[in-house]
Formats: C-alpha cells, structure tokens, sequence
C-alpha cells in the first residue's frame, strides 16, 4: 500500500482506533513485517503498522533525508490510517527512527523500544570502537561520494554476528535475511540514505524525548556494541537499558515479547 510516497504494511486491513506497534526496520531491508514482530504485537493486542523508509522497496527516495525527517513524514500515513496510539520499535538502523518519532510524534506515543540502535555520531574513533565492519558507516562520515564509492566493493563480513545470531536466522528470524537480501537487490540507495543520515546531525534533541524508552541490547553485539545503548541512555531522559549478555545483534530481537509487556506495564 502506498500512502504519502511511502510504501506501508498492515497487519491487519483496518487500523483505525487501534493501538499499535509503528516498526521501524533495519538497515537494509523492505518494509515487509517480519512473523515474529506481528506475533510479538499480536499476542499483546497490538496491530503492526510499518513502513518502508524512503529509498528502501517502494517507497521513493529523499536525498539528503535526517533521521528526523523520516519521522516527520509519517504523521500523515498515521493520520490518514487513524490508529490511536503507537509504540515505536526500532531495530538496528530502525532505533534512532523509532526515538525521532517519539519526538515528531509525542501526542501518539506510548512508549519506545529500541534494540540495538547505533547513538549519534560523536564525530570521533570512539563511536566505532567495538564494531566488527564500521567500513560503511565511516565512508558515509566522510561524505555522500565517498559512501558510494564503498558500495561498490562492500561485502558482509559474517564475524559480524555471533553464534547466538545465526540460531536466530536459521529459525524465526529467518525472514529477517530473507528481507535483507530482498532489500540489497533493490539497490544501495536506502542503506547508503541511512548510512548518511546516522552520521550527520540527526535533527532532534535527545533530550526532547520525554516518552518512557526501553534500549534492549546484546552485549555480545559486534555490529553496534553495547557503548552506543550507554551513550543513548545517558542522553534520554527516561531510558533503561535491557541487557542481554549471550546476545549479539540479531539474537537479542528474541526478546521482543518481553520487551513489550515491559512497556505496556
């Protein structure tokens, strides 16, 4: 469903008046909503709204986009969609659009939950220190032409997930690989876009975001360490961290049920 430019999935045909969890998905993937993520909301009462972010599957791209703009430009699929309140979720490149939301659209958010968000960038070595294959995200610090000439050679490097992680591929969140590779073959765009966009100013205050925030991480995460989780609580005002010690960054989505009870408490 297009709706506003952007490409937008339901779990269910008619949202309005519901309370539901806004995902905001990975970096790359589609948009699609994953099994597990409509079992976790729907166990719980929860319908799933989530949309492709600009340049990723059908939604059209915005050069130059900040982490805020995203936010920003879901207001109108949510107003037009009439759901009553949202629990934004963010999953890796997801996290810092799940916390912009909170800021873009307060009067609708209950609560956050992140899993695994990268914090903004300090413009430092230290933002990387801890992540296994930061290759991208240091081109794009450098600059727009300097992250494309990167995609031209990048390739994953599987030391990046842990043994905990591939478990958790090869059984329910084995969509997740799926989308990804369903993402990658539609371009670099929405990667690179996102890449940027956690690099730059990411156009909201932190400090701004009064919602209750739940940052879940794996302290085994080799993709975005458990550093950026501390980083982003100290700079939230009403955030915990959920630590996870055999988790890496795939691995700690298992917990995405728990989590959700915890804010809905």
């Amino acid at each position: 469903m297009e709706m506003a430019g952007l490409d937008v999935h339901l779990s269910t045909a008619d949202v309005a008046g519901r309370d539901v969890v806004l995902w905001n998905h990975g970096s790359p993937q589609t948009g699609a909503i994953l099994a597990p993520v409509e079992a976790a909301a729907g166990g719980r009462g929860l319908a799933v709204v989530s949309v492709a972010r600009p340049a990723y599957a059908g939604s059209a791209r915005i050069p130059g986009r900040t982490v805020a703009d995203v936010a920003a430009g879901l207001r109108a699929v949510l107003d037009d969609l009439g759901v009553a309140s949202v629990i934004p979720v963010g999953a890796s490149g997801g996290g810092p659009h799940a916390l912009a939301c909170a800021a873009a659209l307060s009067e609708r958010v209950r609560a956050v939950i992140t899993f695994a968000s990268p914090a903004p960038f300090t413009g430092g070595d230290a933002w990387f220190e801890g992540m296994r294959a930061p290759g991208g995200l240091r081109a794009a610090a450098a600059g727009e032409e300097t992250r494309r000439r990167f995609a031209e050679t990048d390739e994953f490097d599987p030391a990046q997930f842990v043994d905990a992680d591939y478990a958790a591929l090869e059984g329910e969140w084995a969509g997740l690989a799926v989308d990804a590779g369903a993402a990658e073959a539609n371009g670099p765009d929405g990667l690179i876009d996102d890449d940027l966009a956690f690099t730059r100013p990411w156009g909201f205050d932190l400090a701004g975001v009064t919602a209750s925030v739940l940052l879940v991480q794996g302290e085994r995460d080799r993709v975005i360490p458990p550093a950026h989780a501390r980083m982003l609580a100290s700079a939230l005002p009403n955030a915990a961290v959920d630590l996870h010690p055999d988790d890496g960054h795939v691995s700690v989505l298992r917990h995405m049920g728990r989590a959700l009870d915890t804010v809905i408490r």
